[in-house]
């Protein structure tokens, strides 16, 4: 009777592979690697079954990246050229897991990656990477203090001076850079105004910088003593009375260079 009345028994739940979460078969893969000569054609197609089998995990570790701005194909790349250096350079004799080997390998290559290519405009080194401790303890202090933080709690949190700080996040602006024609908001007339309409003005000398240039080109070319003439009255603001006793001639002399080159210089110039 109790046999009867007995429930069934639950068949046993298959057990999923060891080898899909921790990725253990890979240094299984790896051991059989060492075995093949390194020209051969099996040993290539090891390295590629390995590669292949661990492609999953470089894309996990650029999707964690994949809120920062980059577009998720680019870290995948790079994440991907990170899995390839950690095959290239992992040893299952020195270490039991290929996860606790590659995962670091790959982070780091995707984080050289933000902190070297990813910037709009070229920032020094040491504010690059001090971008990136900004931007965790800036996290961790909001969650703190319930605000976003000031540069001076910044400071004291990471331990570098203030100063170096607001040189920091001034420079963070150059990580993304607007377009000139991105909207700003409307005008008071209801018209959208661009980051070009409040990005410096028109210079009213723009049209002279032809014939600026021009006119050097031709001074240039001149004979040393209408040089020295011209140079002495425009930008030494020097008389005619003066060069004259300078350079040993009379003043009618002075007059007269000045005049003729003058001349020469807007004949050239039409």
């Amino acid at each position: 009777m109790t046999d009867v009345l007995a429930p069934p028994a639950r068949p046993a739940r298959p057990s999923r592979a060891k080898s899909d979460d921790s990725y253990d078969d890979v240094v299984d893969m790896f051991v059989a690697l060492a075995t093949m000569p390194a020209e051969s054609h099996e040993y290539r197609r090891q390295r590629e079954r390995i590669v292949n089998r661990c492609l999953p995990l470089a894309d996990h570790v650029a999707r964690h990246f994949g809120r920062r701005g980059e577009g998720l194909d680019d870290l995948i790349q790079v994440a991907r050229l990170g899995l390839m250096n950690a095959v290239n350079r992992f040893d299952p004799d020195k270490g039991p897991s290929f996860i606790g080997f590659a995962i670091p390998t790959m982070m780091g290559e995707v984080r050289r990656y933000f902190r070297d290519y990813s910037w709009s405009m070229r920032v020094p080194r040491r504010l690059r990477e001090l971008h990136v401790q900004i931007g965790r303890a800036t996290a961790d202090l909001s969650q703190r203090l319930g605000r976003a933080p000031t540069a001076s709690e910044l400071s004291r949190e990471l331990g570098v001076p203030h100063e170096e700080i607001v040189e920091c996040l001034v420079a963070g602006d150059a990580y993304q850079l607007d377009s000139l024609d991105a909207p700003r908001g409307s005008d008071g007339s209801g018209s959208t105004r661009s980051v070009a309409d409040g990005v410096g003005g028109l210079d009213p000398q723009i049209e002279h910088i032809t014939d600026r240039e021009a006119v050097r080109t031709l001074v240039s070319g001149l004979p040393q003593r209408e040089r020295e003439v011209l140079h002495m009255r425009f930008f030494e603001s020097m008389t005619q009375s003066q060069i004259a006793e300078r350079i040993g001639v009379s003043q009618m002399q002075v007059s007269r260079i000045l005049a003729s080159t003058l001349q020469s210089l807007r004949d050239h110039l039409d």
